[in-house]
């Protein structure tokens, strides 16, 4: 079928390599001009070095794209979601389901990226029948281009259109399963950022695995009682779209949010490290959200508030560590994602 991706960095790459090798007609979009012609002039994306890009896979920055196609998968930074989704909205298909494999909250409204995208298609003029899913998993875009093994999760409330995505993307290197609670995949997918950058300030620092094991698994924790708090599904964050996108995160190179933690905790401030990541480091932009959504549910989440202080509020990394392990234990609460 004809699929378009929206966003040629290195996951809306790899995922349209994915959808070729699956036998799909794909297109790739890109935001610039200059983008798109440096990929069709070199045929290789410099985020996948090595990896080439098949003269069977078209190259664009013309958004008409979208028009035909019965899939349309938007891999933008989460900050260009709604731009994105509003500029598509008077070229999409009737019927045509949109995936987003993007991550973050929105600021302003604490929207989930699907929720903005509802939110862009419920504004007078817009295509009936557009189904949402969101596509969230431990998946690092350099292990997918290669035909690593990997596991993702389809979520929707529309499971006809969940499993519909999972027969698209699946094959043998890629398995994908499937989930109705897309609240609790995106949460995941947004907040396990945050985590990442404090599981790398620790590494930066020099503790081990020790520290790092507990900032996962107490990390975790605090997600899904915010999570649950917000009406999604406990289970959703012992799976793939939890804890296996956190710990993929928290420990790979790979992980742009873990190398920013790591410089930071080497000394360097939040804007040269994410200046030397030399990309958009998904963690610092989602943890204005992130405090404000636990406030607003009176959720305890002191991982998410001291990754702040750090990276907001000039607190030293050193400092962090120590006052998280200073907390005192009577007012921890019990090892369960409840209150």
């Amino acid at each position: 079928m004809k699929i378009a991706v929206m966003g040629s960095g290195g996951w809306g790459t790899a995922l349209a390599l994915v959808l070729l090798e699956n036998g799909h007609d794909v297109t790739l979009w890109s935001y610039s001009e200059e983008e798109s012609r440096t990929l069709r002039e070199k045929r290789e994306n410099p985020m996948l070095k090595g990896v080439p890009l098949p003269e069977t896979l078209a190259l664009t920055s013309d958004s008409a794209c979208v028009k035909g196609c019965k899939v349309v998968v938007l891999a933008t930074p989460s900050f260009a979601v709604r731009a994105t989704t509003r500029a598509l909205v008077p070229m999409l298909e009737e019927g045509a389901v949109l995936v987003c494999v993007s991550k973050g909250i929105e600021k302003d409204t604490l929207f989930t990226m699907t929720e903005i995208l509802a939110d862009e298609l419920g504004k007078e003029g817009g295509p009936k029948g557009v189904r949402l899913v969101a596509l969230s998993g431990p998946t690092h875009a350099e292990e997918v281009a290669i035909d690593l093994p990997t596991t993702i999760v389809s979520a929707s409330k529309d499971m006809e259109a969940a499993r519909f995505v999972q027969t698209v993307f699946t094959n043998n290197v890629m398995r994908v399963y499937t989930n109705e609670d897309i609240k609790g995949v995106e949460l995941s997918g947004a907040m396990k950022n945050v985590i990442a950058l404090g599981v790398g300030i620790s590494t930066g620092l020099g503790y081990g695995d020790n520290a790092r094991a507990a900032l996962i698994t107490r990390g975790i924790a605090e997600l899904a009682r915010l999570g649950v708090a917000m009406g999604c599904n406990v289970h959703t964050f012992a799976g793939l779209a939890g804890i296996g996108d956190l710990i993929v995160t928290a420990t790979s190179m790979h992980s742009r949010n873990n190398r920013a933690g790591i410089l930071i905790g080497k000394g360097e401030t939040p804007e040269q490290a994410v200046k030397e990541v030399g990309m958009v480091v998904e963690g610092m932009n989602a943890l204005p959200a992130a405090l404000e959504l636990a406030a607003k549910y009176q959720v305890e989440m002191p991982i998410v508030q001291t990754v702040n202080a750090v990276v907001n509020k000039g607190m030293s990394a050193a400092e962090a560590v120590r006052s998280l392990m200073d907390r005192d234990p009577k007012n921890e609460l019990p090892q369960s994602y409840e209150k």
